[in-house]
């Protein structure tokens, strides 16, 4: 799995007009699955991000958790994660999961967050949707395990 984890004062996201998932300060997760994840990487894949240092503390350094803070989460599907560039123009898609073992392993990466007292928000699976989000730092991170 992989996920480009971008730390931010706030995050939403939007499907066919309607907002399905929004966070105030926290982490906004958009996350990858390729063939051979299983429901043991999206649980480690979760308590890497829950107990990731990325938020201040009071000297400024970047020593916090966003279990610390008991903050929020939105997780968005992201099968582009998967796209390989390396050749021509056209990404080609063959390391993301298919749609059928993604998305479980996307829900079980969510509930994993949920077990260990994240308030966590979500996109919608396989939905054209809108991510607004307002990055705070910014601080991007792309995580794989």
């Amino acid at each position: 799995m992989r996920a480009l984890v971008q730390r931010v004062a706030r995050a939403a996201v939007t499907v066919d007009g309607t907002t399905v998932g929004v966070i105030g300060s926290g982490l906004c997760v958009l996350v990858g699955v390729t063939h051979t994840d299983t429901a043991e990487t999206a649980a480690k894949l979760a308590d890497k991000i829950w107990n990731l240092r990325v938020f201040d503390d009071d000297a400024g350094a970047m020593n916090v958790a966003v279990a610390d803070r008991g903050g929020e989460v939105l997780v968005v599907s992201q099968f582009t994660l998967y796209g390989d560039t390396r050749k021509g123009r056209r990404p080609s898609w063959t390391e993301a999961a298919r749609p059928e073992t993604a998305e479980p392993l996307v829900e079980a990466f969510s509930g994993a967050l949920r077990n260990l007292g994240a308030r966590v928000a979500t996109g919608r699976f396989g939905a054209h949707m809108l991510v607004d989000l307002v990055n705070d730092g910014p601080v991007t991170l792309l995580i794989e395990v």
